[in-house]
């Protein structure tokens, strides 16, 4: 096995990229990426600590939870959620953050890379939450690289093709929690009754 340990060793495997598709990467939000943004529902959000650590986390909201303020910054709320702010204190710690957002039925993902900062701003809250959905902190992102990555990911996995899905797999967190707290099968049950509470009555709030 020969382990590739330079970029040219890289670049002999793969070749340069066309100019063309260089030419697809831009510093700030065109007028297809905005658009894009506001019709989404769904990111995937990766960040990394010092030590080199990276997480990648799922956000999903109604379509344009992610504002624009304008074409070099955005703005996420932080929902309810675990609180265990792996990617929060990765932004506190580097301020470095990438996303991915995807729109249902479209193989095109738009990428976005830059730097993120946290408020806990009145105003911000307000114009990203309502009393149903509250908004706990505010992410202003600015952006320093934005581009369109082609299709040929989503087609190859058929992600969008119902006729290509598993059956719906149910994760029982209880079976992960309760044996390494001490617990028995009744706060496994308990747990995944929680959680199940969370997906449907308690969905925007802790």
């Amino acid at each position: 096995m020969s382990r590739i340990e330079t970029l040219d060793q890289l670049r002999a495997a793969l070749g340069e990229p066309r100019e063309a598709t260089r030419a697809k990467v831009l510093p700030q939000l065109d007028e297809q990426a905005s658009d894009f943004i506001r019709a989404c529902a769904f990111a995937i959000v990766s960040t990394v600590n010092r030590d080199g650590v990276v997480e990648a986390s799922p956000k999903g909201d109604e379509p344009g939870f992610v504002r624009i303020e304008d074409a070099n910054t955005l703005l996420m709320p932080e929902r309810a959620g675990n609180n265990l702010a792996f990617g929060l204190s990765n932004i506190l710690e580097t301020g470095r953050i990438g996303m991915i957002f995807l729109k249902p039925r479209t193989g095109e993902t738009l990428r976005i890379t830059g730097r993120a900062e946290i408020f806990d701003d009145m105003e911000l809250r307000e114009k990203l939450g309502t009393a149903e959905r509250p908004a706990l902190l505010a992410i202003r992102i600015h952006v320093e690289r934005c581009y369109f990555h082609c299709a040929r990911a989503l087609l190859r996995s058929k992600l969008w093709d119902p006729e290509s899905w598993p059956p719906a797999q149910r994760i029982l967190f209880g079976r992960i929690i309760a044996p390494r707290v001490g617990g028995d099968e009744a706060m496994a049950a308990a747990i995944d009754e929680r959680v199940q509470t969370g997906y449907t009555t308690n969905l925007w709030k802790k």
